[in-house]
């Protein structure tokens, strides 16, 4: 059975090119960055090498780029650095009610330490408006966190007018954007969003998972470390680097970067082509998000729960999910936080499009969500 691979958002396959160098790394310039021989000397050179193209492609200094693990643990320290930096200045946060586990966790947690958050929610559209952050904006605010592609409807948010409303409100807040559904899906460098902290993550272009990245701005200094020890990434996060998964993350930082234009032009393509037969073949089919970013919309089919959609789905090769892979079942707060009605969130599914997906595969998905429609009452689920 053909695989059908509609679920982008939540990993993607391994570039050859990045798992190449992964291999390479692994098998011939294996040394430890730190060691001072031949071999650590040369993996050293590497992994400044694979820094500054990190760094290119978020159009950054190297030095403003630090590795992670994933973009959970890049979010995880961006929070924690803010909140040090603005300890001596008040405990209040804003973020969104659409913001990926990452960052809602993170702020739960220090709601618990007497910091006090508000969470903007979207409007009809599905965006957050900059007019409720500048509402929410307040003389002890010291971080304002923003996602800039939702990863469950393709929304855009606000990032680059929050920056621009904090400058002219001469606000002390530190402005984080977990960009990590927006790397190389949709075009921004560091200046163009003006935040001071920008996490993003190496499975969703291509890379490896296990390997991430957090822009500090110099703004930031001096830091505090993620992880104590040896003093790797300049004492900010120590343990050995990861050779291998920066290798790979670097090399498809340059792929992604060279190829951005074309991938974002074919993934538009085929989002306007996926939503024109959807439409037009599956009867009662609710079109939720058609989605900023070029490769994420969310559909629902009501009275179709989705989980019975999705395994429906994955019993014929076709892999899609019912949100963030991340909620493992549960209900998505995104779509709560929307306001959809029960039966609209019950059905819904999110469709993320890669470069290898065709229009062929396009028609499959909708014969085979027209099928479920079908199939599935029939069956009295």
């Amino acid at each position: 059975m053909n695989t059908i691979y509609l679920d982008h958002a939540a990993t993607t396959r391994v570039l050859p090119e990045a798992a190449q160098a992964a291999l390479r790394v692994m098998t011939e310039d294996y040394g430890n960055p730190s060691s001072l021989h031949h071999l650590g000397v040369r993996a050293a050179k590497e992994v400044a090498d694979h820094r500054a193209t990190v760094a290119a492609a978020l159009g950054c200094k190297a030095d403003e780029v630090y590795f992670t693990s994933c973009g959970t643990e890049g979010n995880n320290w961006a929070i924690q650095l803010a909140v040090h930096h603005g300890r001596h200045r008040g405990k209040h946060i804003v973020t969104t009610a659409v913001e990926h586990a990452a960052v809602l966790e993170p702020c739960k947690a220090l709601e618990q330490q007497g910091y006090e958050v508000t969470y903007l929610y979207p409007d009809a559209t599905g965006h957050i408006r900059p007019e409720a952050l500048e509402e929410a904006l307040r003389p002890d605010t010291v971080l304002v966190s923003m996602m800039l592609v939702n990863n469950e409807t393709g929304f855009i948010q606000p990032v680059a007018e929050a920056a621009r409303l904090l400058k002219r409100k001469k606000s002390n807040a530190l402005l984080h954007c977990d960009a990590v559904q927006g790397f190389l899906k949709v075009p921004f460098t560091v200046k163009s969003l003006g935040a001071d902290l920008i996490t993003v993550s190496g499975h969703k272009i291509g890379a490896v998972k296990g390997i991430g990245a957090l822009y500090v701005s110099p703004r930031l200094h001096p830091m505090i470390p993620m992880i104590r020890g040896g003093g790797q990434e300049k004492t900010m996060r120590s343990g050995t680097e990861a050779t291998p998964q920066i290798a790979a993350f670097a090399t498809a930082c340059a792929l992604g970067h060279k190829a951005l234009t074309e991938h974002m032009e074919y993934l538009s393509g085929l989002k306007t082509y996926a939503l024109e037969q959807l439409r037009a073949r599956v009867p009662g089919l609710v079109v939720v998000s058609e989605g900023d970013a070029p490769h994420i919309l969310a559909i629902s089919l009501p009275g179709h729960p989705s989980q019975v959609v999705v395994r429906y789905l994955s019993d014929r090769g076709i892999c899609v999910s019912s949100g963030s892979a991340c909620h493992k079942g549960k209900a998505s707060h995104v779509y709560a936080a929307m306001n959809l009605s029960k039966p609209v969130r019950d059905g819904m599914l999110r469709i993320s499009l890669g470069p290898s997906n065709t229009r062929a595969e396009l028609d499959t998905l909708a014969e085979a969500l027209l099928a479920a429609t079908r199939e599935l009452v029939s069956a009295g689920r």
